[in-house]
């Protein structure tokens, strides 16, 4: 199992096998490519374009795929992922960073906001012209847009989800089996304040290494590290060493804050008895290699 990090800095730290640099944001911010890394592009959130283009909203009978419309339990304002302008917009970008020396890229947020999700008129039109159900309709729609983004992807393509391993395809149109043809990898985000309770990120990645045809990594959050939640998160990545992932990936504001982690594994010696007595094996590799840089 590979250690790795997702960052919104565009800077490569030593130790740390995998790294994933956030280029276009849910905000609406895009940024050069970070080369020599594997780019995360979000696709169908954008909260400055739709406060722009309010047009741009994905929209039910219970109002936009906004975050302020209490109807919908959304995280983010979400644009209609059949928009052709911004999809068009979405897929220049990704053009644009291949042109760089990158080592692929990872796309986020690419599917509908939830299961009620688009019914503007385009969307409706789309689904009686295809001949499918609604369900079948959104999923063919989204693995589409994954075909198209992959053509245009020169390096290692992998593809983010909403940790659901039940309903993804009926409430976001995530298809695993149509997707796993296409990815390099899939990437789970198990996102989470803290990790002092942790057996729930086991159960997930237990289903999705199950359920999913392609390897797998997990995100799990690793910004504002104080020393109680530092250990739970190195916990929390010894227990999901023991399982077939192609890598842990660990969410940092910046590298300084990736060093910060790394530097409490080595100097911690009751975790690295901890380790030993319980034999973690490959949680005690990443630790022994970190204690040569930090």
């Amino acid at each position: 199992m590979k250690i790795g990090l997702v960052t919104y800095s565009p800077e490569k730290v030593e130790g740390y096998e995998m790294n994933v640099y956030y280029s276009k944001w849910v905000d609406g911010q895009v940024f050069p490519a970070a080369k020599d890394m594997q780019n995360d592009v979000t696709c169908f959130c954008d909260a400055k374009a739709i406060r722009e283009d309010p047009s741009l909203a994905a929209t039910s009978k219970n109002g936009p795929a906004l975050r302020k419309n209490r109807k919908a339990n959304l995280v983010f304002d979400y644009v209609c992922p059949t928009n052709p302008a911004y999809q068009t917009k979405v897929l220049e970008y990704i053009e644009s960073i291949n042109k760089e020396d990158i080592r692929g890229v990872t796309l986020n947020l690419y599917h509908f906001p939830d299961q009620e999700f688009c019914t503007c008129p385009r969307c409706v039109e789309l689904c009686r012209l295809s001949g499918l159900n609604w369900t079948d309709w959104r999923a063919q729609a989204v693995t589409s847009f994954i075909k198209e983004a992959k053509s245009r992807v020169k390096g290692v393509f992998a593809v983010e989800m909403f940790p659901d391993p039940l309903m993804a395809k009926e409430r976001f149109g995530i298809d695993f089996e149509a997707i796993a043809e296409m990815v390099d990898y899939f990437h789970v985000p198990l996102s989470a304040r803290d990790y002092t309770t942790n057996y729930w990120v086991d159960l997930l990645t237990q289903d999705f290494l199950k359920i999913l045809k392609k390897p797998v990594v997990v995100e799990l959050s690793g910004e504002m590290i104080n020393d109680e939640k530092a250990e739970a998160l190195l916990k929390t990545v010894a227990y999901l060493s023991r399982h077939s992932l192609l890598g842990v990936l660990l969410l940092v504001h910046d590298s300084e804050n990736a060093r910060q982690i790394a530097r409490y594994a080595v100097k911690n010696s009751e975790y690295r008895d901890w380790l030993c007595k319980n034999d973690f094996k490959h949680m005690i590799r990443i630790v022994d290699n970190w204690a040569k840089l930090y």
